[in-house]
């Protein structure tokens, strides 16, 4: 969890969980919670953009990338009411930190990982998804929004 509630700290946090990958090169995934001051959608896509940045002007590109979550998370172009959006919500605000090289080993062995996006947006509009059911259940327990 972050202790940072703001954008500049979240940023500070974020070179912290870089350099604590970069001491553990047995560890390939962190996540860096923002419990508070992401509320707010439009706030938590600036502190994603300026993530990504950073992350590059750190040389970090092609050595870690993010993965974005939050409640209120509307893919660019869709309703929020799609239950597409769920496969980007969290109970929080995070940044998933990922080891590329990690990523890589794990689609290697994995048939069409190209398709993994659109095959879990499908999973959750089919009818009566369970998992878009879990979904909204997990995201309910924690307070989140996404109750369409």
């Amino acid at each position: 969890m972050a202790d940072a509630t703001d954008l500049e700290g979240l940023l500070h946090e974020l070179v912290a969980e870089c350099r604590s990958l970069d001491a553990e090169p047995g560890i390939a995934t962190t996540l860096l919670i923002a419990p508070a001051g992401m509320e707010d959608f439009d706030d938590y896509l600036d502190w994603l953009e300026l993530a990504e940045r950073l992350l590059e002007d750190l040389e970090y590109t092609g050595i870690y990338q993010l993965a974005s979550f939050h409640p209120d998370y509307v893919f660019d172009g869709v309703e929020a009411s799609d239950p597409a959006n769920a496969t980007n919500r969290s109970p929080y605000p995070m940044l998933h930190l990922l080891r590329e090289a990690e990523l890589e080993r794990a689609l290697a062995s994995y048939p069409d990982p190209e398709s993994i996006p659109e095959r879990n947006m499908a999973t959750l509009r089919a009818p009566g998804s369970e998992a878009l059911a879990a979904s909204r259940r997990v995201l309910a327990r924690a307070g989140g929004a996404a109750q369409e």
